[in-house]
């Protein structure tokens, strides 16, 4: 157990917001009420990702009213991680907590998180709790892979919500790192870590910004940021059929000595063709990801920009 009093403590909590104008306002209102039954200092860090309604002017109102109120607006939509790596930037608390804007993540969470951190872990998850085998395929095959073949320290079904020490948020925004996920990158910095899990809830209003190709790259961004698995697979690919097409060769070359069997014509020559040519396809656009990111990271663009800042003027922990 850490030795300092809570009632010195700050906690930062983090929310990222795209076209968040009808559920802004209740989440800082059910934060507001979290703060008044806590012996935390509360700062709230709302990252508006490029929204084109109302949210900035409703954060900006929030703001005037309560300093504990700080906002970040990006010039323009920069996504989810990149919102939740600024917030990570500029949080100046003991420890930085990341829940959504939709109210999914109920923000009560907070302190059961806080607890654990009481306890000494510098990193702790919170995973959704599922209802008998109503996990779904789709995330359950993604965690898995993840857990396998690139951080083994990743809890089996993920996770959704976290809370951080400030050195575990000074070290993964220290990193700066694009095309890559801020929920692998703090399981990569090798923090001591525990997890928890809590109920999510239905989205309170809206639709969802997570869209299939968002999803889709996170996966491959997950993938070739912390896993050497796709290129290894290009290599055994690469042999195996290079074994198979000498095997077949042999195959072939006896059957027309020894057996007089004449050479298989047009139709599955084509066949072989089109998928040794599909095959390689694919593999030169693994190779691309890889390249890409290179090129990208090379350029040294930033992760984000801002546009304004309230209440904030450098990254607090000096990133």
């Amino acid at each position: 157990m850490r030795e300092v009093p809570k009632i010195s403590r700050t906690l930062s909590v983090i929310v990222p917001a795209f076209n968040e104008e009808e559920n802004i306002l209740l989440v800082y209102r059910r934060l507001a009420d979290l703060s008044v039954s806590s012996d935390y200092s509360f700062e709230f860090v709302f990252v508006d990702d490029g929204s084109t309604d109302g949210t900035f002017s409703i954060l900006k109102t929030l703001s005037a009213e309560d300093r504990r109120v700080k906002v970040l607006r990006f010039s323009r939509n920069f996504g989810s991680h990149a919102a939740c790596a600024a917030g990570l930037a500029h949080a100046s608390g003991d420890a930085s907590a990341f829940i959504s804007a939709d109210l999914q993540d109920p923000p009560e969470v907070v302190l059961r998180l806080a607890a654990q951190w009481e306890q000494g872990f510098d990193v702790v998850m919170g995973a959704r709790e599922w209802e008998g085998n109503s996990l779904r395929v789709l995330p359950k095959l993604y965690w898995r892979l993840v857990k396998r073949f690139a951080l083994r320290n990743m809890p089996e079904n993920g996770f959704d919500v976290f809370l951080v020490d400030r050195k575990v948020a000074a070290a993964v925004s220290e990193i700066g790192e694009k095309n890559t996920s801020v929920f692998a990158l703090i399981l990569w910095s090798g923090f001591q870590q525990t997890l928890i899990t809590y109920r999510k809830m239905a989205r309170h209003r809206g639709i969802s910004k997570w869209t299939f190709g968002k999803k889709l790259k996170l996966f491959i961004d997950t993938f070739v940021s912390f896993s050497f698995f796709p290129i290894r697979m290009i290599s055994f690919v690469g042999v195996l059929f290079a074994l198979i097409g000498f095997l077949y060769a042999v195959i072939v070359v006896f059957n027309r000595i020894f057996l007089a069997v004449p050479i298989e014509g047009w139709t599955s020559l084509m066949v072989v063709l089109l998928v040794v040519s599909g095959i390689q396809l694919t593999m030169l656009g693994v190779l691309g990801e890889y390249l890409w990111r290179n090129f990208d990271e090379s350029r040294k663009r930033p992760l984000f920009i801002i546009r304004d800042r309230i209440g904030l003027t450098t990254p607090g922990n000096g990133a």
